[in-house]
């Protein structure tokens, strides 16, 4: 196997992996609902429809990321959404070192940068949409 293809091949585990654990958590919106999001939007003085937009970035995207087609603007949704979700949900356990023996915010750190790296990588050969494209 060539470099190329183990590039492609790893490409492809970064998307299968980060884009399923992503849409777990997508699934678990869309059968539970964004209530708890709703209202920490609106206890910071923030419209509650923006918590739809994380069907953006727990649905749409990982869907994206997976598929690979649209694969870096699906790994630039799941960071941003990432970064809302730290900013709304976990600021009180940014600097958390006592609780699983490591940062509190290992995974949303391992699913922010999971989504840049998808976002700068691409897709790769082994995708819907392929290399080629600008934002594969």
């Amino acid at each position: 196997m060539s470099n190329l293809n183990f590039d492609d091949a790893g490409k492809l585990v970064l998307r299968l992996t980060l884009g399923i654990l992503i849409l777990l958590h997508g699934i678990a919106k869309l059968t539970g609902g964004i209530g708890g999001i709703e209202g920490m939007l609106v206890a910071r003085g923030m419209p509650a429809f923006f918590a739809w937009g994380a069907y953006l970035g727990e649905v749409l995207a990982p869907l994206l990321v997976i598929l690979g087609v649209y694969t870096r603007i699906g790994g630039l949704l799941i960071a941003a959404n990432m970064v809302v979700a730290v900013l709304l949900a976990h600021t009180s356990h940014f600097w958390d070192m006592t609780n699983s023996g490591g940062w509190s915010l290992e995974l949303q750190a391992m699913f922010l940068f999971g989504g840049v790296a998808v976002a700068l990588l691409g897709a790769g050969r082994f995708s819907v949409g392929g290399r080629g494209g600008p934002f594969n």
